[in-house]
């Protein structure tokens, strides 16, 4: 089922097919108001595309429209092979481009997961500074396999790092809440507010039948990407996503009034990216630019 199309709410969006370094290169200094990365994980495996296929069947157990029956297969396509030789070294020249276009009130989300987190950490610490480390995100999930012989992994790592500890935006008001943990400790009014939410995000990843969902691999919830959005970014600002894949950042940007440049190696993402986002420019590189490994795509 292929993603239900965004519109810009006339906020500009661009669709970049490119390699990521070479487009960061080519933005001005300052230019951006956040920038959201979701590289590879470099964790040596193959990503496949999952797709759903739906078709008019008498025997179906899917009931529709008029009483009609559908049946349904979930189909795998060939991906991106998610390894690196050397991932620091990859990462490094990205990262550091993605701090010099940052504004002053800018701010830069890397998502990883636990095996290549500690190494990011010191690497940004190095770019950006140890006094512009923010926050630690921990997006916590329920989905995948399980294991008897070690604590089954639940959990990705988003890293924020901030452009200038005295200019940056975080929008505490734009920011979704979430229900308390224990509501009958709270006055009825604090409950039904409920708080903003912490360090720790519980929240479901893309689920095979929903609307939402592209079938490009290891694609993240859009209420991850507009939570990321609303509170570090404002009405206006460009927000840059380098490895865009399935484009939730920019559909997180269009929905809240944002310009969005989204860049992906692969023309497979930016087909997915131009039908989910119709109101965006798109821009195509020469025929062949994608890298053997499949795209630089994660999102």
């Amino acid at each position: 089922m292929p993603a239900r199309p965004v519109r810009n709410g006339g906020a500009p969006g661009r669709i970049v097919h490119g390699e990521a370094l070479e487009v960061l290169r080519t933005l001005p200094d300052g230019c951006a108001g956040l920038v959201y990365a979701d590289p590879p994980f470099n964790t040596g495996a193959a990503r496949d595309r999952i797709a759903t296929r739906v078709r008019a069947s008498a025997n179906g157990t899917r009931r529709g429209f008029a009483g009609r029956t559908y049946e349904s297969a979930v189909e795998r396509e060939p991906g991106y092979a998610d390894r690196f030789d050397d991932y620091i070294a990859w990462l490094r020249p990205r990262l550091v481009e993605s701090r010099r276009i940052l504004a002053a009130h800018g701010t830069l989300y890397l998502h990883v997961d636990p095996r290549e987190s500690h190494y990011c950490k010191v690497l940004l610490d190095e770019i950006f500074g140890r006094d512009c480390f923010l926050n630690e995100v921990i997006w916590a999930y329920d989905f995948g396999g399980r294991s008897a012989r070690r604590w089954a992994a639940k959990h990705d790592v988003i890293l924020v790092y901030v452009r200038d500890t005295r200019e940056y935006t975080f929008n505490t008001d734009q920011i979704d809440r979430v229900p308390y943990m224990a509501p009958q400790l709270q006055t009825p009014e604090r409950a039904a507010r409920g708080k903003l939410p912490t360090d720790v995000w519980w929240n479901t990843i893309v689920p095979t039948a929903s609307r939402e969902r592209t079938g490009y691999p290891t694609q993240k919830p859009t209420a991850i990407l507009r939570r990321i959005v609303a509170a570090s970014s404002r009405p206006g600002d460009l927000v840059v996503d380098w490895c865009a894949g399935s484009g939730t950042t920019g559909a997180a940007a269009a929905e809240l009034g944002r310009r969005y440049l989204l860049i992906d190696e692969s023309r497979d993402a930016v087909a997915v990216m131009r039908a989910r986002l119709p109101a965006a420019t798109a821009e195509f590189g020469e025929p062949g630019h994608e890298r053997a490994a499949g795209g630089q795509h994660a999102e």
